[in-house]
């Protein structure tokens, strides 16, 4: 599986750029990779569009509590519902979509299990609000193969989703 982490506070013209790039390293992987992502807004949606596009299999994650799925913050429903319908398989993960160092460490638990990594990353360190940096080291750090893509044009908001705003930064657990 190839999982993909990135900045969350893409513009609208980048995420059009980076589904772009993301479809074209998809359509280089070797045969029978799929797709590993976990569900939201913004680069998830991109991926999971990129990844149909390139015929990849598309494995979407979702939170849990239980053996039941989790509510998303209501700003990830409507994406995290066309990742569905892109998906061949959804797979349950335990954490909390609302606390940020849950979901760092659900990206770690899909970068650890994935095969390679895509970052969209523009080479930023990791702050109280984005983890891309952490990721990548965490990925390099197990050996998982990473390819940073950040194509020419992207840029970002400044401005992380509610939800990657709350919490301590990385590395305070």
């Amino acid at each position: 599986m190839i999982a993909v982490v990135g900045h969350t506070d893409l513009t609208e013209d980048a995420q059009e750029a980076v589904g772009q790039a993301l479809r074209r390293r998809l359509e280089r992987a070797p045969e029978g990779m799929g797709a590993l992502v976990r569900a939201g807004r913004g680069l998830p949606q991109a991926y999971g569009r990129a990844a149909r596009e390139a015929g990849r299999p598309l494995t979407v994650v979702l939170p849990a509590e239980g053996k039941v799925p989790a509510p998303l913050p209501a700003a990830d429903r409507a994406a995290a519902g066309e990742l569905l319908l892109l998906a061949e398989q959804v797979r349950l993960l335990p954490y909390d979509p609302a606390d940020r160092d849950a979901v760092v460490a659900a990206d770690e638990r899909l970068v650890g299990a994935a095969g390679a990594l895509l970052a969209v990353w523009d080479g930023s360190p990791t702050d109280g609000t984005d983890a891309t940096a952490h990721l990548v080291a965490y990925a390099r750090a197990r050996a998982v193969p990473v390819e940073v893509v950040w194509p020419a044009g992207a840029a970002r908001t400044g401005r992380a989703p509610r939800a990657a705003r709350r919490g301590r930064p990385v590395g305070t657990r």
